[in-house]
């Protein structure tokens, strides 16, 4: 399976802006599903739809309840199926978190490295090194690896750029 970060505009089979009957519909294609704050989304607990697939998690969150905002991708576990969660080529979650960083530098992207999270404004990507479990672990003690990455509008972490 191959899911290709696009943003701003989603991911694989996921278009941002997406209709939430769609997003549930499309998710149960992944896995089993588990819906939060269907009913009376708000700003502190937007409409959530978590597609639990054996080998990885996507958390699609919907702000009004009724299109998708934004996808966050937990880093596949090994098992029977291939899982490849790629942006313009780069492995998200085989490559070592600071040369991704480094990649995507290279790339003319501004990205803010706050040693356990990462952004780029813009497009929108948000990363994280924040593990529940035992991973292996990069020379400055942290994640070798991204955990997650979520991707959303283009202006998703602009406000980033007024913290620094």
């Amino acid at each position: 399976m191959d899911i290709e970060l696009d943003p701003p505009n989603g991911i694989t089979g996921f278009p941002l802006g997406m209709p939430a009957a769609d997003v549930k519909e499309a998710a149960a294609g992944l896995g089993r599903i588990q819906v939060q704050d269907e009913d009376a989304p708000s700003v502190f607990h937007p409409m959530k739809v978590l597609a639990v697939h054996p080998q990885f998690e996507i958390t699609f969150t919907l702000r009004d309840g009724k299109a998708l905002t934004s996808a966050e991708v937990w880093i596949p576990r090994p098992g029977p199926e291939e899982v490849n969660v790629t942006f313009r080529g780069l492995d998200v979650f085989r490559t070592p978190a600071r040369q991704l960083l480094e990649r995507l530098e290279g790339m003319g992207l501004t990205v803010l490295d706050e040693r356990l999270y990462a952004f780029v404004p813009g497009l929108s990507l948000g990363f994280t090194r924040v593990a529940g479990h035992e991973v292996p672990l990069d020379t400055d003690g942290e994640p070798l690896y991204f955990q997650a990455v979520l991707t959303g509008p283009a202006d998703y972490y602009d406000y980033k750029l007024a913290d620094g």
